[in-house]
């Protein structure tokens, strides 16, 4: 079995709801148990400013499924609560995302799938839920843990414990 971690957002939609269904699917998914789940954060978009702000959390998971196959299993999901990839924006609104992170301590490099994830040391509204559940994880590339990731970040977009931001 592999511990991996999972990031989850959405930005469209009962975003709230959407991301409680996906962390259901994936805990009811063959091969896949769910170890635990950070708070949801509610955090400016990153890419194109001009949208509705996310909803992100990240989840521990035990699999035996392959990285290729657990890929699979998510974009599944996300069709499965609504996301269309073909009729999307670039960093653009989405009902759901879930990107795998960290898969072990693997490192792949593959044309459909890149571990750990390309941007994660870039953005604060991934960083944030992991040093919730991991901030002594030490990035497999980087070779830095993910409070120093964090520590490193150059522009921190808004990060919010789900329910704390003011709307003012």
């Amino acid at each position: 079995m592999t511990i991996a971690y999972l990031s989850l957002g959405s930005n469209s939609g009962d975003r709230f709801k959407l991301i409680q269904q996906a962390v259901n699917f994936l805990d009811l998914c063959e091969n896949i148990s769910l170890v635990r789940s950070s708070s949801l954060y509610e955090t400016e978009p990153w890419g194109l400013k001009e949208q509705n702000w996310f909803l992100n959390a990240a989840v521990e998971i035990k699999t035996g499924l392959s990285a290729q196959d657990l890929l699979v299993k998510c974009q599944n999901i996300e069709k499965t609560l609504g996301r269309n990839r073909d009729q999307e924006i670039r960093w653009g609104e989405r009902p759901l995302d879930i990107d795998i992170i960290f898969f072990g301590d693997e490192i792949i490099n593959s044309d459909i799938l890149t571990i750990p994830h390309k941007y994660m040391h870039k953005r604060a509204f991934v960083l944030v839920p992991l040093l919730e559940l991991v901030p002594d994880f030490v990035h497999p590339v980087y070779k830095k843990t993910i409070s120093k990731l964090y520590d490193d970040l150059e522009n921190v977009e808004e990060v919010f414990l789900y329910g704390t931001r003011s709307y003012e």
